[in-house]
């Protein structure tokens, strides 16, 4: 069984990455400034030049990039590359209904592609498996991320995406699915139907799960790995850097590689937005030295987490990131889909609504479900239960159509949610991660 897919770097010194991230990062200032305007100002605002760039310890002299950023240059303002270059574009939810477009060359798809291989070959996959992907295909970055990583690695890719859990188990059953890649609470969800159905999960030809895109706990980890018999390994991607396979865990399990040959991490302050050293928490920031197409300057995740540089036992030497341990913003992920109040008060705004709302997000039977209160306005509190249930399911498509995701609507008495002298308390999270 291959412990590496690409020894030379996850096993490089440490001077030799550091050299190679240098390179890299010199080229990309390069790139971006002869041909992305918003970075070129940027520069030119500070003083900078590309050649004030001579190596990966002259990154915090670079100004931090921020997801608001993409959304102000929507749809293709942040390209480096002319459009007959792009191979594939994809892209994720914004706050008022815009998307967050990313685009890839070739090699931003084979850069791409090798981080998936990787956190696949790490989880042990071989060539010899049958890899199971049922996260979403489309915009979503999910799918086809493990789909080319199995491709790449020389798995068999089973396409199968989400949903029809009858259909996805039957072909666990007679395709002999070896590796199950989806989001986590969906994995619970299989294996709840798996014993459900009175299957064994032991007669299953499954080892080995790689989960992602919501946040998840060591507890359903084990729940997880009860319930379908096997080993359940975290992966970290988000859109705008490339999608999953920027960093993944190995068979030690304690913390996340880092693809850092493309995708260089730091920590910093969120307030002060100071760099902080190994092991302390922070936000996590990645700078894509690796990239064409969206090379993204110290892009600011919200993410918090801390990274270890210390060796690992199964031989990598590329720094670890530890399990965020939650966001420098107001973001929800709703089973895997990225959420914002801010999305959810652009709908009722948008359908005449007062805007007195409450999100509630709770786990149940191991998914997520998320209800979101709205108080009626005074004209509407003589209107017939019919006429509610009407603006109920009215305000419930808009929001799916919105969002992405599934929301359960209550319109409620008007002055019924809490009041705030301070902030709203516009979110109530009841979910254990």
């Amino acid at each position: 069984m291959p412990k590496y897919f690409n020894p030379e770097i996850e096993t490089a010194s440490r001077d030799y990455l550091t050299a190679l991230q240098s390179a890299r990062l010199i080229k990309m200032v390069q790139n971006c400034y002869d041909n992305v305007p918003f970075y070129r100002k940027k520069f030119d605002e500070m003083g900078l030049l590309p050649g004030d760039i001579h190596s990966i310890t002259d990154l915090p002299k670079l100004p931090f990039t921020v997801k608001q950023d993409l959304r102000d240059n929507y749809p293709f303002g942040l390209f480096a590359v002319p459009r007959e270059k792009l191979m594939r574009i994809h892209a994720s939810s914004g706050t008022t209904g815009k998307q967050t477009v990313v685009g890839y060359t070739k090699h931003d798809i084979e850069v791409w592609s090798e981080g998936a291989a990787r956190a696949i070959v790490a989880a042990g996959g071989t060539k010899e498996d049958y890899v199971h992907v049922s996260y979403g295909y489309g915009l979503f970055t999910g799918g086809l991320g493990l789909h080319y990583g199995a491709e790449r690695m020389g798995a068999t890719a089973i396409p199968v995406s989400s949903g029809n859990t009858q259909r996805q188990i039957q072909i666990l059953q007679d395709f002999g699915s070896n590796i199950l890649c989806c989001t986590p609470s969906y994995a619970m969800y299989i294996g709840e139907s798996v014993r459900r159905m009175g299957i064994d999960p032991k007669t299953l030809a499954l080892r080995a799960g790689i989960f992602g895109a919501e946040a998840w706990s060591e507890n359903m980890r084990r729940e997880i790995e009860k319930a379908l018999d096997i080993k359940a390994y975290d992966i970290y991607g988000l859109s705008e850097i490339a999608g999953p396979g920027v960093s993944y865990e190995c068979q030690m399990q304690t913390g996340m590689h880092v693809c850092e040959d493309f995708f260089y991490p730091e920590i910093i302050d969120p307030d002060t937005l100071e760099p902080l050293p190994a092991g302390k928490y922070g936000e996590l920031v990645f700078t894509c030295i690796g990239k064409e197409a969206l090379p993204l300057i110290r892009y600011r995740t919200r993410d918090i987490s801390a990274l270890s540089y210390e060796q690992c036992e199964c031989g990598r030497t590329l720094v670890k990131m530890l399990k965020p341990r939650g966001r420098s913003d107001d973001m929800l992920i709703i089973r895997g889909v990225n959420v914002f109040p801010s999305q959810v008060e652009h709908v009722i705004l948008s359908l005449g609504m007062e805007p007195n709302y409450q999100i509630v997000v709770d786990r149940i039977n191991n998914l997520d479900t998320m209800t979101v209160k709205i108080e009626l306005s005074d004209t509407m509190v003589s209107d017939s239960v019919k006429e509610i249930e009407k603006q109920e399911h009215k305000i419930h498509s808009t929001m799916q159509a919105v969002l992405g995701v599934s929301a359960e609507i209550k319109l409620v008495e008007p002055l019924s949610l809490p009041r705030s002298e301070g902030k709203a308390v516009r979110v109530i999270d009841n979910r254990q991660i």
